[in-house]
């Protein structure tokens, strides 16, 4: 193995061996001449030629040429082309500064992606969308949501109604790595999932990655959402907001120093705790009751010099639950949330090497608290991280972008401690209260044009996981009971995991406007994300790798066909993929979360498998925008401990999936919208058998997911009103009118029977009734700027 490792990276390192000193370098930023905020993903590039180059995650970018004279031409979607010409006898810096063309008289081109990335890249199954797009599609009670938007795409599926956790290609909600600000995000929603924690005001990019996921990333299995915040405009003061039906939000930025510092606050709460109140009369035994949530993005930046410049951003945000029954003398509270902070520092080495170094600390907890009479219960669960990587961006050669780094994070984990109270006695805890691991990688990456044919995009990822004191683990007899035990002090190795994950992409362009691509890759993920009921409800468990749970891993094969129509008008694409899952991890059957021991002796560990196929039609230009997406695929696990051993259709295995997404701009003042999606029912286990017993009827339950829940459909309507304002007006404001399940179909939730009658008497009845959440759900939000 040693050998092939060696052998791999010598491949990457070849190019780079030799250097011609007849070369020289232009180097610099790609920036938004209105707010200064640098542009990810902009392409700069020579006109009339394939040589260019992408702008980083923070808009620089950097290209080696013979010396000469060269017209340069920087473009970006939505904003207009800028070329410059620049004689290279010598290494220069030059910052490109683009104009929006809503500020022009030009014709506004909405587009998820800059032109023809889908067809020029080696990268797969990445797509990156614009807030633009995201604020233009009809939003669940007027809520902007990105993980909503998120579902909408081919091999994204939804974890259920009104529901922001993902599903993608056939792995489950834990096999997401969703950043923030190179921050890790634990939880993703609010109000039990019907809302995402991301603020689209807050929002600069976005981009999902489902499939070749590149070597920077890793510890996860099946994509990565990589959400970037706004740096904040360092020209002028600019607040925006926006009153909903539900929620409003509020923010600022604007410069500290003129072009060289700037900040952005962004914050929303929702007021359902306030509507709720007079509706709920002080005598109701109710009184009491309410949830809210809110959260809070900040960030400030402050450039040094041109070589060198400093970020420190936090996202804050916590829901709180109470539930208050009086008459049963019974109080709940459920709080939880995340908090995030990242510092990074950028310095530029000299005109090709680029470096990047953040500092992360991340903490996700979940909190359960009930009192009835004498009785308290009180359960505790979350995940806390420190984190440091530094990365390299290196441009060699124009025809080479190698990208290189390492990362550690130090992992504390609180899985599920339970304790409570009955009158003066209490009960404590009888698992570990905390478990702690290290988890380091190094990687490197090549984007490397081999030709005007054959595009590469080559790395491998060396990670590490090790899991440490303080722990206890036991040893038990045939009965279960605790015959010896083995102690690690704090600090103390237990034990140490190692993974070899190679990434490869390749493209072979048959012409400008098609190409092939291929893209085979494996990923290592060490910790995992325990669900009793299969959805990213805030009760699930966050767990590491240990002496009993094994990390988990995976192989993707994916193969995919890219066609551009009608200049880049028609985006198209279809992509099959195969993977393979091992180390899966369920709780066992009859397993309730009521028991004091440690929950790990509950588990039980599998297989999974998913493969399917993909299409996607994007138009990108005209009045008329937006794309059709289709999913056919098939999802299965199987578990020595689960279903006899026999495989299984897992919760998220969805045959066909559909959506269809239209932006119309009808006129000046107004812009219409809509999504319609279909699905094929969840699977789901159900009783199929009900007898008494001993005068109380029992139920017998099926195998695994063997009952498919009806089909799911909607169809959501939008518009978006902007009045006529005097130009010198400062105020900017727009009315947007949304319809959620426009014609109120009845989607199945869930399915329960209800029981009537009695067995004695000969009346007992036995009924499936159908639980659905939302009918037809009208809002109107006002959004401000000034």
């Amino acid at each position: 193995m040693k050998v092939k490792k060696l052998i791999a990276i010598a491949f990457l390192l070849i190019p780079f061996f030799t250097f011609s000193q007849n070369k020289f370098t232009i180097s610099g930023y790609v920036k938004d001449s209105l707010s200064g905020e640098t542009l990810i993903g902009s392409t700069v590039s020579v006109v009339g030629e394939s040589k260019g180059i992408t702008s980083n995650q923070f808009g620089f970018y950097s290209i080696t040429l013979p010396a000469g004279t060269y017209n340069f031409i920087c473009s970006y979607v939505g904003y207009v082309p800028q070329i410059k010409t620049i004689e290279l006898n010598k290494n220069v810096e030059y910052n490109f500064e683009v104009v929006p063309k809503v500020t022009t008289e030009e014709a506004v081109i909405i587009s998820s992606k800059k032109r023809d990335a889908n067809v020029k890249n080696a990268q797969m199954g990445k797509i990156d969308l614009s807030i633009n797009e995201v604020k233009s599609i009809p939003a669940f009670l007027g809520e902007i949501d990105i993980l909503k938007t998120i579902q909408l795409l081919p091999g994204v599926q939804s974890a259920g109604e009104g529901s922001s956790g993902l599903y993608v290609r056939g792995g489950g909600p834990d096999q997401n790595l969703i950043l923030l600000d190179d921050a890790v995000v634990y939880n993703t929603g609010h109000l039990f999932g019907f809302f995402s924690i991301f603020n689209g005001d807050a929002i600069k990019n976005t981009s999902l990655i489902k499939g070749g996921m590149p070597a920077q990333y890793g510890g996860r299995l099946s994509s990565v959402l990589d959400i970037s915040m706004k740096e904040g405009n360092d020209k002028k003061f600019v607040t925006q907001g926006g009153i909903g039906l539900i929620a409003s939000r509020f923010s600022i930025e604007g410069p500290i120093k003129k072009n060289r510092a700037s900040f952005i606050i962004s914050a929303r709460r929702t007021y359902i705790d306030a509507l709720a109140k007079p509706f709920i009369k002080k005598s109701s035994s109710f009184y009491g009751s309410g949830y809210y949530f809110y959260d809070l993005n900040a960030k400030v930046n402050y450039k040094f010099s041109e070589k060198d410049r400093i970020y420190l951003s936090g996202y804050f945000g916590k829901d709180k639950f109470d539930f208050v029954n009086g008459k049963q003398s019974l109080k709940v509270n459920i709080p939880w949330g995340n908090s995030t902070g990242t510092l990074r520092y950028n310095h530029v080495f000299n005109n090709r090497l680029f470096s990047n170094t953040t500092v992360v600390y991340n903490d996700y907890n979940f909190n359960f608290g009930a009192n009835q009479n004498n009785f308290q219960i009180n359960l505790l669960s979350g995940i806390k991280d420190w984190n440091i990587k530094e990365d390299f961006d290196l441009y060699p050669f124009t025809n080479h972008k190698l990208k290189f780094g390492a990362l550690y994070t130090y992992h504390t984990f609180t899985p599920s401690v339970v304790s409570g109270r009955q009158d003066s006695v209490q009960f404590k805890p009888n698992n570990a209260q905390q478990k702690y691991a290290h988890e380091a990688a190094v990687y490197i990456q090549d984007d490397w044009d081999v030709s005007d044919k054959i595009k590469i995009n080559a790395g491998i990822r060396e990670s590490g996981f090790q899991q440490i004191g303080t722990y206890k683990t036991y040893t038990t007899d045939a009965n279960g009971n605790r015959i010896d035990s083995s102690i690690y002090k704090k600090g103390q190795p237990v034990i140490t995991y190692f993974g070899f994950e190679p990434r490869f992409t390749i493209r072979y362009a048959i012409n400008d406007e098609t190409s092939v691509k291929a893209a085979i890759t494996r990923n290592l993920e060490y910790i995992h994300l325990v669900s009793n009921a299969g959805t990213t409800l805030p009760t699930d468990l966050w767990v590491p790798s240990t002496l009993k749970v094994k990390p988990q891993e995976s192989w993707l094969y994916a193969l995919g066909l890219f066609k551009n129509f009608n200049d880049n008008t028609y985006e198209t694409s279809v992509e099959v993929y195969y993977k393979q899952l091992k180390n899966q991890i369920e709780y066992e059957e009859g397993y309730t979360p009521a028991t004091l021991e440690d929950t790990e002796n509950f588990f039980t560990f599998g297989k999974g498998w998913s493969y399917g196929t993909e299409l996607f039609i994007n138009k990108t230009k005209g009045r008329l925008t937006g794309w059709i997406g289709y999913t056919l695929s098939w999802t299965f696990r199987k578990f020595h401990g689960l279903n006899s051993g026999e495989k299984y259709y897992a919760k998220y295995d969805r045959r066909h999936d559909v959506s269809v997404v239209g932006i119309f701009e009808l006129a000046r003042k107004w812009k219409l919208s809509g999504t319609f999606v279909f699905g094929t029912g969840n699977a789901a286990t159900l009783p199929q058998r009900f007898y008494i017993f001993d005068g109380v009827l029992t139920q017998e339950y099926s195998r695994i997911n063997e009952y498919r829940l009806p089909s799911y459909s909607r169809l959501d309507l939008g518009a978006i009103y902007t009045p006529n304002k005097h130009p010198k007006a400062k105020l900017k404001s727009e009315w947007v009118f949304s319809v959620y399940n426009a014609y109120s179909r009845k989607n199945p939730y869930c399915i329960y029977f209800d029981q009537e009658g009695s067995p004695y008497d000969g009346t007992l009845k036995v009924q499936a009734k159908q639980v659905s959440l939302f009918p037809i759900i009208p809002s109107v939000t006002w959004n401000f700027k000034f």
